[in-house]
């Protein structure tokens, strides 16, 4: 009797589970095929998952779970292109690297990695599937920068030439925060096709003017890159924004809407959510000269260490010169014969043990002998001062809103060639 009762519980037991193992398989159906890659029911189901659990969060209402699908099969079917690139690039993320960018990514939220394995494991998520998530997103990142990085050249007369119309510009220190919905158009679309899309976006503008919520108006309808972070571009400048953008956003309001405007792409809706302007910029900059002495077969630590000690000393005590032992016995190239002396400069670009040891000092003072990766110094601290570096920061700024606008562009261009070369199909669904 036992042994029937055990043998009827184990055939159950068998039955369930293989019912389970073939729900789960009928869960995991492959939904688009990206070349020779494919695209599971699983990896989708993560992703509407991850965008419901942070809805829920911030209190925003999603549309139909039909909408998430497609976005999400969108994003992974860019996202499959990319590492199959990455592979073929040789591309690889070493696990030193994946630790160090979860740590960060840690730190950014006030805790530990064993907090954020926590809070990982409490949505119901394993903490290996999202180290290998966040490994794919650092590949994809390299992939996209490696590859735009190339396309894009920016000479010395554009970063002077817009650094010369921001300072023209009244208010070109604005930077907008933007929200950005796509209602997209086929490609070689007919005349009804784009006045159905033209209508779409009518009907998008008018439901933002009633009031609706833009992010949600962005998962639902958006087919822009970020419409699942509910269309949010960010921070920009006037000049880091695609020149339609920059054009319509002129002379903007917080709050207003613009759009729809037309591109080879679609109609663009965009939301200026914020507005914020800049600073002057100002660092600290120092002065100084140094004694650097190399250790060597020839020459012992101890013996480096206290020839130094000997120079301070004797400079303490008035009876040397310091531009007169540097030029005699440094063994820093580009400071021995100016007598060991740098000229204006931002402390921070110096190695640690160097900057932090001639920050410690009062004007005039000299250092006690120490070590850093060149080798033995003594540092004397000539002068400090707090210099504007508000024109060299309008040139980087320049440079990065080139870059930045260049980027964007070229990003969306190659991306849309890896596409079109793509065999990329997408399975119909019920």
């Amino acid at each position: 009797m036992n042994l029937k009762k055990l043998l009827l519980v184990a055939s159950l037991s068998a039955g369930l589970f293989t019912q389970a193992h073939a729900e789960r398989v009928k869960l995991d159906t492959v939904v688009a095929t990206v070349n020779d890659g494919v695209i599971l029911q699983s990896e989708v189901d993560q992703i509407i998952n991850r965008v419901k659990e942070q809805a829920e969060q911030q209190g925003t209402e999603l549309p139909s779970d039909r909408t998430l699908r497609l976005q999400a099969i969108d994003k992974l079917i860019e996202q499959s292109l990319m590492l199959q690139l990455g592979e073929r690039m040789g591309m690889q993320i070493s696990d030193a690297q994946l630790d160090q960018t979860i740590a960060n990514i840690a730190q950014d939220q006030g805790g530990t990695i064993a907090d954020l394995r926590r809070s990982v494991e409490a949505s119901g998520e394993s903490f290996q599937a999202y180290r290998e998530e966040i490994r794919k997103e650092i590949t994809t990142n390299q992939v996209r920068r490696a590859n735009v990085d190339r396309r894009i050249y920016i000479s010395p007369q554009e970063v002077t030439n817009l650094q010369k119309i921001l300072s023209e510009q009244t208010g070109n220190s604005e930077e907008y925060d933007i929200g950005h919905i796509l209602i997209k158009i086929p490609t070689k679309a007919s005349p009804e096709e784009i006045e159905d899309a033209r209508e779409r976006a009518d009907n998008v503008i008018k439901f933002l003017n009633e009031g609706k919520e833009f992010k949600r108006i962005a998962i639902a309808s958006s087919s822009g890159s970020k419409a699942l972070d509910g269309g949010q571009l960010g921070w920009m400048g006037i000049n880091e924004m695609p020149t339609l953008f920059a054009e319509a956003i002129k002379g903007a309001k917080k709050d207003d809407i613009v759009g729809p405007l037309r591109s080879g792409a679609g109609f663009h809706i965009l939301k200026v959510q914020d507005i914020r302007g800049r600073e002057v910029v100002e660092t600290v900059e120092v002065r100084s000269r140094h004694i650097l002495i190399k250790p060597s077969i020839i020459l012992s630590e101890e013996k480096a260490r206290s020839m130094l000690a000997g120079f301070v000393k004797d400079l303490r005590a008035g009876e040397a010169d310091f531009a007169a032992l540097a030029k005699e016995h440094s063994e820093d190239p580009g400071s021995a014969l100016k007598g060991g002396e740098y000229d204006w400069t931002d402390p921070t670009t110096y190695v640690p043990a160097f900057r932090d040891n001639l920050l410690a000092l009062e004007k005039n003072e000299i250092s006690e002998p120490f070590r850093s990766t060149f080798g033995w110094h003594i540092v004397q601290l000539l002068d400090k001062r707090v210099a504007d570096k508000t024109e060299q920061a309008k040139l980087n700024r320049a440079h990065r809103l080139l870059f930045n606008r260049k980027f964007k562009e070229e990003s969306f261009k190659w991306i849309k060639e890896m596409r079109d070369q793509a065999h990329i199909e997408i399975m119909e669904t019920e």
